[in-house]
């Protein structure tokens, strides 16, 4: 006896919320109030029942969200690394003495200045369009953007330069977006339930754990970075100081995501990580 599988269908409307963090475009993100500015007016409209889900990068999703949310769905992960565009077409490494660097990310302008302490790092706000726009207008010798914003706006075609990984580390949960919802919404969670990315769920969770293990929502570099293998979980974290002269970086494995992340994190802070993050939070 044959049978038909009967899909529910159900009606969206896009709601666009314009974010502080979108409005404020004089000030660097840190001395603004950081990734908090992209997520706290979307969670309200959760929490108030104006909308069902609310859609994130999940790199500016703060690793303590308010208790009555969670994360619905992780789907699978974009590009991770973060990506050089210079009119001139120019590499990191041959960027000229004193170039000026746009970026908003003190995790991006310390890594940078580690490998290139004469560069010029300058803030660089506005959205992606925005931003690859002042690039090419030369209003920068060169700009950084995550990736991942750049292939899904179809505008990786500006990128002069892909930064590996061993010398731009990105930040927890960079490439991934997440779906957040109310947490005793059963209708909501069981739709995004078909969207989960295991894989890429794990992975994040694992440098999300690093983060929190460091203290949470620090406005001082920090990165990290993991990678699935079978049940295996690699993970690289990095703490940096703002001027990239000091470095602790962690890495190791485990099946475990939170207990890895929260692992390497005591082990980045024995190693002088909050010597690091102290010094930097307090200037």
């Amino acid at each position: 006896m044959a049978c038909e599988r009967f899909i529910p269908i159900s009606v969206c409307e896009e709601k666009i919320i314009i974010t502080q963090g979108d409005k404020i475009l004089d000030k660097p993100l840190p001395e603004i109030g950081g990734k908090g500015l992209f997520t706290q007016e979307l969670e309200s409209k959760l929490l108030s029942g104006a909308a069902h889900c609310a859609v994130h990068s999940l790199k500016d999703l703060p690793v303590e969200i308010p208790s009555r949310l969670t994360i619905g769905c992780i789907p699978a992960r974009a590009e991770v690394r973060d990506a050089l565009i210079s009119k001139n077409g120019h590499a990191v490494a041959t960027l000229p003495t004193n170039a000026s660097v746009g970026t908003s990310s003190l995790r991006r302008s310390a890594q940078l200045l580690s490998i290139r302490p004469d560069l010029r790092i300058e803030s660089l706000r506005g959205n992606v369009d925005t931003r690859v726009r002042k690039a090419l207008e030369g209003q920068y010798d060169a700009i950084i953007l995550a990736g991942a914003g750049l292939t899904r706006l179809g505008l990786d075609g500006n990128i002069t330069e892909w930064l590996p990984l061993d010398v731009m580390l990105p930040a927890p949960g960079q490439g991934a977006l997440a779906v957040q919802c109310k947490s005793t919404d059963r209708t909501t969670l069981n739709l995004l339930a078909a969207l989960d990315d295991e894989f890429t769920r794990k992975a994040v969770t694992a440098e999300r754990a690093f983060l929190s293990g460091l203290g949470g929502g620090c406005a001082v570099p920090v990165a990290a970075h993991a990678i699935i293998h079978s049940t295996v979980i690699n993970l690289t974290g990095l703490v940096i100081s703002e001027d990239g002269q000091r470095v602790v970086k962690v890495s190791g494995q485990g099946a475990d995501a939170l207990q890895l992340g929260n692992e390497l994190a005591q082990e980045a802070i024995a190693r002088g990580a909050d010597k690091i993050l102290n010094s930097d939070q307090v200037k």
